[in-house]
């Protein structure tokens, strides 16, 4: 059976391209315009814009709802106030003017079958976890989906130390475990390009710079500061900010200075095929693949959404232990 899903805040498709062997893509929203212009070239049509300016109800029916949503700061408003006011107090209503807000307005009107969240490990700490509270409330209480959540480290799969946690629902009460991902994966020199432009080299100037900085906040006891990579091992956390001077995934090279990885080589790290058309500057490019997911992480979470959808195996008293160790 195929199924139909919507990707929303869709950066450069890097979920969507997870969920493709399973069905079609009837929607995508993206507010960043270079990120639109790498979806548009590699899934042919062009995301819709701000999410916050899409009616609901214009969203076509789906089966499947997924989005790396941005994690925005919300406080809990109090029930005592809202009733002061003579409004109905609910979780939904606390999460408005928040990204997260127009995810959870689309789920009540379209109730799809599952969802697929992806956000920072942090997102379940942030505010002593009270806006982790809030949005379990919404989607359990509220919506009245069986969730499940899991933080997964890419490392297993692609030679990248990146956690992320991913949050899956179901509008039926069915069982889902998350895939166990290897502790070991590939090494990093196995993503490398064989030639590589010297302009992605460090200038002796910037060399020097990175240097002295670490070096100046090693003498503080501080850890900050470049990171030279072990090309036999796993890299740090490629983040958004790797086009300012790389300095987080330093390449190594013999008699040269260390150099930033191309942003090829940041593709693959995320575990994108080398199908995958790069049409944007290479600042863009280093932007564009460090806020994407690990897309094989996503694969092997799809593949197992999949799987829960079609057995249709509701939690019982039996296995609701089962679930329990799979929100971890």
């Amino acid at each position: 059976m195929l199924y139909s899903f919507i990707d929303l805040f869709a950066g450069i498709g890097g979920i969507r391209l997870a969920f493709e062997p399973y069905g079609t893509c009837v929607f995508s929203c993206e507010w960043d315009v270079k990120a639109q212009e790498t979806y548009g070239v590699n899934f042919g049509e062009k995301p819709c814009g701000d999410i916050r300016s899409v009616n609901e109800k214009d969203i076509p029916d789906h089966d499947i709802l997924l989005a790396g949503f941005p994690c925005q700061p919300f406080s809990i408003a109090g029930v005592s106030k809202k009733k002061s006011l003579g409004r109905e107090h609910g979780f939904l209503d606390e999460t408005q003017g928040t990204l997260f807000f127009d995810i959870a307005r689309i789920i009540k009107e379209k109730q799809p079958k599952a969802f697929l969240l992806e956000n920072v490990k942090n997102l379940r700490s942030h505010d002593k976890g009270k806006t982790f509270k809030v949005i379990k409330n919404v989607l359990e209480k509220e919506l009245g989906y069986t969730v499940y959540e899991r933080v997964i480290n890419a490392k297993g799969l692609v030679p990248q130390n990146r956690e992320r946690i991913y949050i899956v629902g179901f509008k039926n009460p069915i069982k889902f475990e998350f895939p166990d991902i290897p502790k070991e994966g590939p090494a990093l020199h196995t993503i490398l390009e064989e030639d590589v432009d010297d302009k992605y080299t460090l200038s002796d100037k910037l060399w020097n710079y990175l240097q002295a900085y670490k070096e100046k906040h090693a003498k503080k006891g501080n850890g900050f500061g470049y990171g030279l990579a072990d090309l036999n091992s796993y890299s740090r956390t490629l983040s958004a900010r790797y086009y300012k001077d790389g300095s987080e995934i330093l390449i190594p090279q013999e008699e040269k200075n260390p150099r930033r990885l191309t942003p090829r080589e940041c593709a693959r790290l995320q575990g994108f095929p080398d199908s995958f058309k790069i049409v944007v500057s290479n600042t863009a490019a280093y932007k564009q693949f460090g806020n994407s997911v690990a897309v094989p992480v996503v694969e092997r979470i799809a593949e197992r959404v999949i799987q829960a959808i079609e057995h249709n195996e509701l939690v019982t008293e039996d296995n609701a232990e089962i679930r329990k160790q799979h929100v971890k």
